[in-house]
């Protein structure tokens, strides 16, 4: 195999595996707040869901972006990784991408942190996670051709109408108190 085509391939599946653990990652961590699915709030195993599918995408986001550095088609330096939209390939394309998982970090990191924050400060951070969804969601929606396969747009679309359907819930329902 052309060491290009799986160099594509590797950023492509990556890419892809990390969209689907940090969806179900925030699905998860919706649900286990949300007052309409209070019977949720102490389920173990859907929170071992979220804490694991968190951890997930680290290695699937790094191998995306180890691929992306490696492939000449995307010509992207190190610093294009954390700063966005100064690529010359697709540049609001890979910068959606930056921005997406500039958030993540700070998110993770926080999270990482959270009992030495201040919960108000946390619950703040934490709750770029939409923003950040919804410029993961337009880098993959914009950054390739997957979204040509069937299979692939009924799944990442389905896992978008989840989030915005949750989300959705817990504005108008509320969240549960910790």
């Amino acid at each position: 195999m052309d060491p290009q085509l799986f160099i594509w391939l590797v950023a492509r599946t990556t890419g892809m595996a990390s969209y689907a653990a940090l969806c179900i990652a925030i699905l998860s961590g919706i649900a286990l707040r949300t007052s309409v699915l209070d019977w949720l709030a102490k389920n173990r195993p859907l929170r071992a869901l979220h804490d694991w599918t968190t951890w997930l995408w680290i290695p699937l986001g790094a191998g995306h972006v180890v691929a992306l550095l490696l492939d000449k088609t995307a010509q992207i330096d190190p610093l294009d990784v954390v700063v966005p939209f100064q690529v010359p390939y697709g540049p609001l394309q890979i910068g959606l991408g930056t921005l997406s998982l500039d958030l993540l970090v700070i998110i993770t990191v926080t999270s990482w942190l959270r009992r030495r924050m201040n919960d108000e400060l946390w619950r703040w951070i934490h709750r770029t996670s939409y923003v950040m969804f919804v410029l993961l969601f337009l880098h993959a929606y914009s950054s390739g051709t997957d979204f040509n396969a069937p299979a692939v747009s009924a799944i990442t679309w389905a896992a978008a109408g989840g989030i915005a359907l949750l989300g959705a819930s817990r504005i108008v329902f509320g969240r549960l108190p910790e």
